[in-house]
């Protein structure tokens, strides 16, 4: 308020506008707040103590407030045509009503006072507002040749807003998809991230973005997974494609990055794993041998095409590769369960493995299991300091080889076991080679 009042009492016109009024009238809290004026880059930069050049060559200043955020001030601009699908050739200053005709969608083009509560609206954005709809602005076809990733944020917006997409907005997304390629992998990606984790039905999600056609340009692995049928006794809900939509569709709120790229990637091994194979009684049903092994292969791929960060991947692809073992965990010896247990990625593997039984069979008796086993060790921690070290080998007279991890690991066993006792421990280790 303070940067917007400025900009006013220096003669300029400034408002509120995007989405910050979007959701300010969906009763929403915004995420961030922008500002457009009729001012000048080099006026806007004149008038505060503290601002960065983030896009000048298109009127945008980022003004840095005493406290908070940097809130980004835009001249009015008018766009000529885009080259590249993602930059204009050139751009003009000019006013209010040219600076909205060239935005996204309807909804996103509003321009609050603040002072007034007044909004104008030279598109019709209100309308739109009040009828959930994602439109273009103007021709659908020419907003999304100026930048091709406004297809994939018309199915985030629908997706996190509960909207739904106008028809002729739908259908040039659905002509244009393939020209999505042209966007980085890094802005795919965030458009992506964002629609997992902040749709409220992200299952539903997945599926308008395979409606649209663009799934099976940047994830075909998962669109591949449409079709691909699986046994009803343990998957009575249909193929490998409505399973994962309806875990996505369960995942809690907001929930985090890892357990949203595990649910969506979790069982993407099946569709190359498929066979319709024999079984010992005779029975002939489909079978998806080494699936979360070849998923977490694939999964892998798909990250760093993606250019994901490599922590995630990593966890990602630990928690698919070991997605099928939480149903043996009520056989496990003492020292694995309580390895499952301790594991950094556990919390998510244990959602993901809740989410699978809900959207299959609905048996939560392993999932039970492994919540009244974690609750064993409120007080204390599940993988606690091994007793014995390296150190301890080298004092008793063992020289430091690959037998070393061998030795540690049955002893760190042994105490996961019960066996609490150091100097018993020390006794039972085998004697040093001469």
């Amino acid at each position: 308020m303070r940067i917007l009042e400025t900009l006013r009492q220096n003669g300029h016109e400034a408002f509120f506008v995007g989405g910050c009024v979007r959701d300010l009238l969906l009763g929403r809290k915004p995420k961030d707040w922008d500002i457009a004026t009729d001012a000048l880059p080099d006026r806007i930069e004149s008038l505060f103590p503290k601002t960065i050049a983030i896009g000048k060559a298109f009127g945008i200043i980022a003004v840095v407030p005493a406290e908070g955020a940097p809130v980004e001030v835009a001249t009015y601009r008018a766009d000529s045509p885009y080259a590249d699908g993602r930059h204009p050739g050139a751009i003009a200053f000019t006013n209010a009503r040219e600076d909205a005709l060239r935005r996204d969608f309807t909804v996103n083009a509003l321009f609050l006072d603040p002072a007034t509560g007044e909004i104008r609206d030279f598109v019709h954005g209100r309308a739109d507002l009040d009828a959930h709809l994602i439109r273009a602005i103007g021709d659908p076809s020419v907003r999304f040749a100026e930048d091709h990733l406004r297809m994939l944020r018309a199915i985030r917006f629908a997706s996190t807003l509960g909207f739904a997409i106008e028809p002729a907005t739908f259908s040039a997304i659905q002509t244009l998809a393939p020209q999505i390629h042209r966007i980085s992998a890094e802005r795919i990606r965030d458009e992506l991230f964002r629609l997992l984790t902040e749709s409220p039905h992200a299952g539903e999600a997945l599926q308008l973005l395979r409606d649209s056609g663009l799934l099976k340009e940047v994830l075909p692995e998962i669109d591949a997974m449409a079709g691909v049928e699986q046994p009803p006794e343990f998957h009575p809900e249909g193929d490998v494609f409505t399973h994962t939509r309806l875990m996505l569709d369960a995942m809690p709120p907001h929930p985090s990055l890892r357990l949203a790229l595990s649910v969506l990637l979790h069982d993407v091994g099946k569709p190359p794993t498929a066979q319709f194979a024999t079984m010992p009684d005779g029975t002939q049903r489909w079978r998806f041998e080494c699936h979360a092994s070849v998923g977490a292969d694939m999964a892998r791929a798909i990250l760093e095409r993606l250019r994901s960060p490599n922590a995630l991947i990593d966890d990602v692809c630990a928690i698919i590769a070991g997605h099928m073992r939480l149903a043996e965990a009520p056989k496990m010896r003492e020292s694995k369960l309580r390895r499952l247990l301790g594991a950094p990625t556990f919390d998510d593997e244990l959602e993901l493995h809740r989410l699978d039984c809900l959207s299959s069979h609905s048996i939560l008796d392993v999932y039970d299991f492994l919540k009244a086993e974690k609750s064993k060790f409120a007080a204390e921690p599940v993988l606690p300091p091994p007793l014995v070290t390296g150190r301890d080998l080298i004092a008793l007279g063992h020289k430091p080889g690959p037998h070393f991890s061998k030795i540690l690991q049955d002893a760190y066993d042994r105490q996961l076991e019960g066996q609490t006792d150091k100097a018993a421990l020390l006794a039972i280790l085998p004697a040093a080679k001469t």
